[in-house]
């Protein structure tokens, strides 16, 4: 998304794929150990057959690996519930730039020795070392998922249907994700997805996943009859079978491929104030005018992350030197960050006093630079050119 794997001049690009094997799994403890090059659909798999699951869950799961995901802090669609891979990785193994094998595989849940060194490469992006081996803590494969479907007439009133939802379902809750009327347009023109509740504003996609399939559906209930006679949800649907699950998840997941069918994409990957979030796409449409084809907004209200993606018939300059600076302008007055889940990689790196201090980005640059003192590891990504 940012080309945080794209090379630039001559570098050699290092590939783990062949590093795909399961090391162990504890049953006891829910902790898995492989290796870097494992795809996480095949762990999906593999922990699904001992009733538990993976805490990632993204779109490209099915060509994405492990070691990808942990170095770059990958979040996906059930952020809310598990975290980010920070939050679940408790081990990695890395190779150093000099070739020192740093192993950091213990799987015990509490270690308080020292420094956690494996934060520093958990986000990394590949430019501190080489992931090689990671341990996950992985969550038992809940015994009832339930999955709604809501339309919302303006974004207050999701904001308070979001509200409701952590009050009322609160530990079952795993997932609270939006999307608005320009994404619903694109999703049914482009990909003759229709539309399964009457046309709104907004649409939210709630998912429940627990261990008793009477309590949660209890809860489900009580939550929705409160959103319906107060006026905040307009209309809705709600899927129990793996079928409807998966269709009403499109709505959602498929967004990203509509956009690929409507022009020539820019892409923004913002974390905001959960208030603030949509005022972003309102701007940036009253901003950029007729100038783009469609503005559209998009993302995880749990955790204030929005993706905006703007449109034009074809790469336009223009329309760039519009969106650009003004986005992360848009985003730093609110101490927002630029990136939330996709990194700095090549794209971004530049912008990264928008949301860290110069005193943070040197120590980056230090850290950097006593790891990788001759600069081999992805150059030209996450720091800036011009170290302030």
């Amino acid at each position: 998304m940012v080309g945080g794997s794209v090379p630039v001049y001559d570098e050699i690009i290092l590939s783990t794929a062949l590093m795909n094997k399961i090391l162990t799994f504890n049953s006891i403890s829910g902790i898995l150990t492989c290796q870097a090059g494992c795809v996480l659909e095949n762990l999906s798999l593999y922990l699904e057959e001992r009733d538990y699951i993976m805490p990632l869950d993204l779109g490209a799961k099915g060509s994405c690996q492990i070691g990808g995901n942990v170095a770059t802090n990958a979040g996906g669609l059930r952020l809310l519930r598990y975290g980010s891979l920070r939050w679940d990785c408790e081990k990695c193994e890395m190779v150093l730039a000099d070739g020192q094998v740093l192993d950091c595989l213990a799987t015990l849940r509490k270690d308080n020795t020292g420094y956690d060194l494996k934060q520093l490469f958990i986000g990394s992006e590949g430019t501190l070392g080489v992931i090689t081996a990671v341990s996950i803590l992985c969550p038992r494969k809940p015994k009832s998922v339930n999955v709604v479907f809501l339309g919302c007439e303006t974004f207050e009133q999701l904001l308070k249907t979001f509200q409701l939802c952590r009050g009322m379902l609160g530990e079952i809750l795993s997932a609270f994700e939006f999307l608005d009327s320009e994404c619903m347009r694109l999703l049914n023109t482009h990909l003759k997805l229709p539309n399964p509740i009457s046309e709104c504003p907004f649409y939210v996609v709630i998912e429940t996943s627990g261990s008793d399939p009477t309590h949660d559906g209890e809860k489900l209930h009580n939550f929705l009859e409160e959103a319906m006679t107060s006026s905040l949800v307009t209309d809705g649907t709600v899927a129990t079978e793996d079928t409807k699950i998966k269709a009403l998840w499109s709505m959602r997941e498929r967004v990203t491929e509509a956009l690929t069918h409507d022009g020539f994409t820019y892409k923004y990957d913002i974390s905001l104030p959960v208030e603030r979030i949509y005022q972003l796409v309102t701007d940036m449409r009253e901003h950029l005018g007729d100038r783009a084809k469609s503005v559209v907004g998009y993302g995880h209200v749990g955790d204030g992350n929005l993706h905006l993606n703007i449109t034009s018939p074809a790469k336009d300059p223009s329309l760039l030197a519009a969106i650009e600076p003004f986005v992360y302008e848009w985003t730093a007055s609110c101490q927002g960050s630029i990136s939330a889940e996709h990194g700095l990689g090549l794209k971004k790196r530049n912008y990264i006093y928008y949301s860290k201090s110069s005193q943070a980005v040197a120590l980056m640059g230090d850290i950097k630079a006593m790891l990788d003192p001759k600069g081999i590891l992805n150059p030209y990504k996450t720091l800036p050119d011009n170290m302030k």
